[in-house]
């Protein structure tokens, strides 16, 4: 698995870590038993400092997605060893409240909550890997930018050319 960073994104470098680690896992890309880099390596390899590094393989191993051994290293942790419902019921309870998160945002920049759900819907079938729905999402997207567009040139009193 190769692994980037961006400086320059919103998000933190630590994040980025952590969310394409667990993006390998959910991919399969990366199994259970798989070493993952040490800290330094990694760190020298993305040209980043070695405690951020190590802020996403502590968060990692507190969400149960990797094991340190010692001086071996970080492992990918098999899931499921550990108790599933208990991870799925922490799982659920983190993505409602970022979906609540996400969702107020959204309405507070002027989108509705149909719009909202095919957003999610579309994400979550990419994630699931179902790209006949997310393509089909995206076409429905863009005819309803252009439905909007159109109308709001004859509500404007102009007519397309």
């Amino acid at each position: 698995m190769f692994l980037e960073v961006d400086a320059a994104a919103k998000e933190p470098l630590y994040q980025q870590i952590r969310d394409q680690i667990v993006s390998g896992i959910a991919t399969g890309e990366l199994v259970a038993g798989m070493q993952l880099p040490s800290v330094r390596t990694l760190a020298t390899d993305l040209g980043i400092n070695l405690h951020t590094v190590n802020k996403a393989y502590a968060l990692l191993r507190d969400e149960g997605y990797i094991r340190m051994k010692g001086r071996a290293g970080a492992f990918i942790a098999d899931v499921s060893s550990a108790n599933p419902q208990d991870r799925v019921q922490r799982a659920q309870s983190e993505l409602e409240e970022q979906l609540f998160k996400a969702a107020l945002t959204y309405r507070a920049n002027g989108g509705s909550r149909g719009e909202f759900l095919e957003i999610a819907s579309a994400q979550a079938a990419r994630a699931y890997g179902v790209v006949a729905h997310t393509e089909a999402s995206a076409e429905k997207t863009e005819l309803r930018s252009q439905k909007a567009a159109t109308s709001s040139r004859f509500a404007a009193g102009t007519t397309p050319a």
